[in-house]
């Protein structure tokens, strides 16, 4: 659903809010709603979640704008790998989602959620790492859940629940413990490489985790990032090996995301943009999702005939709109 907004912009035709329900709870929630700018160059989108205050979500805002106002930097490809991402769920249900994925051989699986078990989390990578085949790869995300000491220890276990699914091992793990410090810690004593998401995309200095040597890959975000520009910029200045992750963006934020990677000099993993399989509608007639395993470039055009009267959505929308301009 969408629902039009007071437009305050004027390099912006209108703004939109929208909502859409998940298939799974994910991230704690199971509706995502966000703003949506039609400008010159296309549309743009922001939806900062609602933990955040309106500073951080200002440049959630300023991606937005820049996505519809300015237009994507030169490709060198036009069409980026993606991952399929696995909520917690059954391990069965795992599996499918995997032969449902529009040909992704690579898998995210969330791990260390409130609602899992590192036993529970085990045998889902073992039934995603069996469902995918050898060839196969599969990386874990932790959302920073773990300290160091609880890391190693879940990293170890998940570590022989790949390869008990057939795979030789974790391709990486995502965010396993907050700090930096942490993170360094870890990588020091697990063999699986370590990517860094929360430090990059929610730290003042997003180079900071690249240059303590604390991950080897780097997951770059574009709204958190303030825009397609910074992410291009935070990405070939970390050194790191590159993923470009979406922040559960419908299809339009996923654009940007698609943008990104194929603006990148190198992209050494599969992508973390195809989510909008986690949603059970879109903002769009034409969804973008994978087919073997890709995702092209190409913008999005909001359907804007669905739009319809949604008092409160505008109004949470309009006031917080107004909250992150402030910035």
């Amino acid at each position: 659903m969408i629902t039009e907004l007071d437009n305050p912009f004027d390099q912006l035709k209108r703004v939109f809010a929208y909502s859409l329900p998940l298939r799974r709870k994910f991230r704690r929630i199971t509706v995502r709603e966000g703003l949506l700018f039609e400008g010159e160059a296309g549309w743009g989108e922001a939806a900062p979640f609602w933990d955040y205050d309106a500073q951080e979500s200002s440049r959630w805002l300023r991606a937005g704008l820049a996505a519809a106002t300015t237009a994507f930097p030169a490709a060198k490809r036009e069409q980026v790998p993606v991952n399929v991402t696995i909520p917690v769920t059954e391990p069965e249900v795992a599996a499918q989602l995997v032969k449902e994925s529009g040909g992704c051989t690579t898998a995210k699986v969330k791990v260390a959620d409130p609602g899992s078990t590192l036993r529970g989390d085990c045998e889902r990578v073992a039934a995603v790492a069996s469902a995918l085949g050898p060839q196969g790869k599969v990386r874990v995300d932790a959302n920073a859940a773990w300290d160091a000491d609880q890391a190693v220890k879940a990293i170890t276990e998940l570590q022989a629940a790949v390869r008990d699914g057939g795979i030789d091992g974790l391709e990486y793990v995502e965010q396993p413990c907050p700090t930096v410090s942490e993170l360094a810690q870890v990588r020091r004593q697990v063999e699986s490489k370590i990517a860094a998401d929360e430090s990059i995309r929610r730290a003042e200095d997003p180079l900071a985790v690249a240059r303590a040597g604390a991950a080897d890959v780097a997951v770059v975000k574009v709204a958190p990032l303030g825009g397609i520009d910074r992410a291009v910029e935070v990405a070939h200045e970390s050194g790191l090996e590159l993923v470009i992750s979406s922040a559960l963006d419908s299809s339009v934020g996923i654009s940007a995301g698609v943008a990104a990677a194929a603006a990148l000099d190198h992209l050494d993993h599969a992508c973390g943009l195809a989510t909008v399989a986690l949603f059970e509608r879109d903002v769009t007639k034409e969804s973008l999702l994978p087919t073997a395993g890709m995702l092209p470039l190409r913008r999005i055009e909001v359907d804007t005939t669905q739009a319809q009267d949604a008092p409160d959505l505008a109004a949470r929308w309009q006031k917080r709109l107004k909250e992150m301009m402030r910035y």
